[in-house]
C-alpha cells in the first residue's frame, strides 16, 4: 500500500510483513487440525495435537518478529487476537462431538470471548483501548494446553491425557469467568463517574 511520507512524495508501506503472515498461517491450519481431529487412530491425535501444538506457539513467534523488527500494525492488531479466539473456540466446539467435553463449559468461554469482544468494540468507539489482561494471557495458555491434551484422548505412554485436558479446561473456565469480570469492572470505573 502506498501512503504520503510527510515529504509529498508516496513510499511502500507493507501490509502483509512477516508477523501478519506468520498470524495468517494460523488462521489457515483451523481447518486442517478440525479435520485431522475427527480422524480415528492414535497416528491422527499424535500428529493433530502437535500440529495444535505447532500453530499455538506461533502466537509468541508473530508478536516477537513484530516488537523486535518494529512491524507492528493496526492489521496486526485486529488479526493476532482474532486468530486466537477463532483457533480456540473452533477447537472447544469440535471436542464437544469429538473428546465429549461439556458443552455448558463451552459456551461459557465462548460467550465470555463474545462479551468481551464487544466490549472492546464499545470501548473503541468511545476511544478507549482495553489491553489484554494477565489473567487473560493465563486463560489463554490454560485453555491451549487443555486443548492440546484434550486432542490426545485418553491415556498415552501411561498418562491419562483427558483427565488433565479437563482439570486444565475447568483451571480455564475459572479465568475465563474472573477475568472476563475484571474487563466489565475495569470498562465500568472507567465510564462511570
Amino acid at each position: 500500500m502506498l501512503r504520503p511520507n510527510g515529504m509529498g512524495t508516496l513510499s511502500y508501506h507493507p501490509i502483509m510483513n512477516l508477523p501478519n503472515g506468520v498470524t495468517i498461517i494460523r488462521i489457515l491450519a483451523i481447518p486442517v487440525i478440525l479435520f485431522l481431529l475427527f480422524a480415528t487412530g492414535r497416528m491422527f491425535q499424535v500428529i493433530t495435537a502437535v500440529i495444535f501444538l505447532l500453530v499455538a506457539l506461533t502466537d509468541m513467534l508473530d508478536g516477537y518478529f513484530a516488537r523486535s523488527r518494529k512491524m507492528v500494525t493496526t492489521l496486526g492488531k485486529f488479526l493476532d487476537p482474532l486468530a486466537d479466539k477463532l483457533l480456540i473456540v473452533t477447537s472447544l466446539i469440535a471436542l464437544i462431538s469429538a473428546r465429549g467435553i461439556p458443552l455448558w463449559m463451552v459456551i461459557v468461554i465462548v460467550g465470555r470471548e463474545i462479551a468481551i469482544t464487544g466490549l472492546r468494540g464499545i470501548a473503541m468507539s468511545e476511544g478507549m483501548v482495553i489491553p489484554s489482561s494477565l489473567l487473560g494471557k493465563y486463560k489463554t495458555a490454560f485453555e491451549m494446553t487443555s486443548i492440546f491434551c484434550l486432542i490426545l484422548k485418553g491415556p498415552f505412554l501411561s498418562i491419562d491425557f483427558h483427565l488433565i485436558g479437563m482439570v486444565l479446561l475447568w483451571v480455564a473456565l475459572l479465568l475465563a469467568v474472573i477475568s472476563g469480570v475484571d474487563y466489565f469492572r475495569g470498562f465500568l470505573k472507567t465510564i462511570l463517574p
